[in-house]
C-alpha cells in the first residue's frame, strides 16, 4: 500500500495546531514509520519546511514531498490552487490518502481514496464560542472533508456521535483514542525550581493547561476562584490566623480568539497577583509544572478529546474536569466532576480539593492507571487497520 499523509500541521504551527492536530500528527506518524517496514509512506510538508527539520522521517519506505507553491498561497485564485494540489496528489499515485484534520482539506478535484480524523465538533456544538467568519470556513471544510471521506476516524465516542448526527455519514466513522506521549510518566529533566521561578510561582498552585478562548470556559473559572479565594480567607480569620491567600492560578497555553479579555477579567475580579499566564509552554517545561501543582482543572465547555487531562494523569496530577463531551469517557472515574455552567459548583470543588489531601491522593492513583490505557502504538496499529479497510 502506498499511503499519504498530510503532515503539513507539523513544524508549521502558523498552519496547524501545534499543540492539537500537529501533536496528532507528528505521534502518528512517527509511530506507523516505527511499526510499519512493509508499506510505502509519502509525507507531505509545506515548501517553507527545512529538509533538515525533516530528516527524523526519514526511512527507506518513506518519501518526503513538499507542496512547491505554499509560499505561494495567498496570491493565487482558489481554483488554481486546489488544481496545483490536485495534480501534486495525483503523480503519486496514491492507494490511500490521510488528512489528520478537516482543517487541512484536500482538494475537491481528488478522486482517490481518503481517511480523515475529526478531532472536535466544537463550532458545530457551542458555536457562540467562535467567530462569525471563522465559523463559515470551518464549516465549509468539516462539512466537504465529511462527505468526501471514505472512512472517518473519530477520536472519542463523543466525536464520533457528534460527526454522524451532524453529517449524517453513517457507518462510515470508527473510534480510535489518540494516544499519549510516554515522557509524561517520566522525570522531567529541567529543574522544577528553575521552571516556576520563570514564571513567579511562588505559592501552592492550580494549573490550567490549553488555549485560551472561550470554549474552555475561562472566565466562569476565573470568577470560581475568586469565590475560592473569598471562603479560602474568611475561614482563615474564622480560625484566628493570618489572612493571606496562599494558592496561585496557573493559566498554561497560547492565546486564542478573544484572549485579551481574560487579562482584564483578571484585574478586575481582583485576582491580578493570583493568576499567572504563562503563554505557550515549551515541552520540557510543561512535565515540571504539572507534576508541582496541587492539581489540574479544566472547565471546558465542551472537548473533542481532552490530551491535557491524560498528561495531568501521567505526572501524578489530580484533575478536576467538566462532565460534558468527551471528557466523561476520557476520565472515567479518575477526576472530579464538575457542571461547567454553575461557578458555585466549580468553586466548591476546587476548595474540596484544596483541603483533602487524602482526596487528591485517591484520584491521583486512579490517574496513573488511566493514562496508561492510551498508547500510540496501538493508535499506528488501529489506524494501519482502517487503511485496510479503505484499500
Amino acid at each position: 500500500m502506498r499511503i499519504g499523509i498530510d503532515a503539513r500541521t507539523i513544524l508549521n504551527p502558523k498552519k496547524g495546531e501545534a499543540i492539537g492536530v500537529g501533536h496528532y500528527t507528528y505521534q502518528l506518524i512517527r509511530h506507523l514509520l516505527d511499526i510499519d517496514k512493509e508499506n510505502e509512506f509519502v509525507l507531505f510538508f509545506d515548501f517553507k519546511v527545512r529538509e533538515k527539520d525533516v530528516r527524523k522521517f526519514t526511512r527507506p519506505n518513506t518519501t518526503i514531498r513538499f507542496y512547491p507553491f505554499s509560499d505561494y498561497k495567498r496570491y493565487l485564485p482558489g481554483a488554481y490552487n486546489e488544481f496545483l494540489t490536485a495534480a501534486t496528489l495525483r503523480k503519486e499515485k496514491l492507494d490511500i490518502l490521510h488528512s489528520t484534520s478537516p482543517t487541512s482539506r484536500m482538494p475537491v478535484t481528488y478522486r482517490g481514496k481518503t481517511v480523515v480524523t475529526f478531532h472536535d465538533m466544537a463550532m458545530y456544538k457551542i458555536p457562540e464560542c467562535f467567530s462569525e467568519s471563522g465559523k463559515i470556513r470551518g464549516k465549509f471544510g468539516y462539512k466537504l472533508m465529511a462527505k468526501k471521506a471514505d472512512k472517518i476516524i473519530a477520536v472519542s465516542n463523543s466525536i464520533k456521535e457528534d460527526v454522524e448526527e451532524t453529517f449524517g455519514v453513517g457507518s462510515k466513522t470508527e473510534v480510535i483514542y489518540s494516544g499519549l506521549d510516554k515522557r509524561f510518566f517520566e522525570e522531567p529533566e529541567s529543574d522544577a525550581d528553575r521552571v516556576l521561578g520563570k514564571f513567579g510561582i511562588k505559592k501552592k498552585y492550580i494549573i490550567f493547561l490549553g488555549t485560551l478562548e472561550p470554549s474552555k470556559n475561562i472566565t466562569r473559572m476565573f470568577h470560581s476562584f475568586a469565590i475560592f479565594k473569598k471562603k479560602n480567607i474568611q475561614r482563615k480569620i474564622k480560625a484566628g490566623k493570618k489572612k493571606d491567600f496562599n494558592y496561585q492560578l496557573v493559566i498554561a497555553g497560547k492565546n486564542g480568539w478573544l484572549a485579551k479579555e481574560y487579562f482584564q477579567i483578571a484585574k478586575d475580579l481582583g485576582l491580578k497577583k493570583d493568576i499567572v499566564f504563562t503563554g505557550y509552554v515549551i515541552g520540557d517545561e510543561l512535565v515540571p509544572l504539572l507534576r508541582n501543582a496541587e492539581f489540574f482543572i479544566l472547565p471546558s465547555l465542551y472537548e473533542g478529546f481532552g490530551m491535557t487531562i491524560l498528561e495531568a494523569f501521567a505526572t501524578g496530577t489530580p484533575a478536576i474536569v467538566s462532565k460534558v463531551s468527551s471528557l466523561v469517557e476520557l476520565a472515567g472515574d479518575a477526576a472530579q466532576f464538575i457542571n461547567p455552567m454553575d461557578t458555585e459548583n466549580i468553586a466548591k470543588a476546587i476548595d474540596k480539593f484544596s483541603q483533602n489531601e487524602e482526596l487528591r491522593n485517591s484520584f491521583r492513583e486512579k490517574g496513573f492507571k488511566q493514562a496508561r490505557k492510551f498508547d500510540w502504538n496501538k493508535v499506528a496499529k488501529e489506524t494501519i487497520a482502517v487503511y485496510n479497510k479503505v484499500v
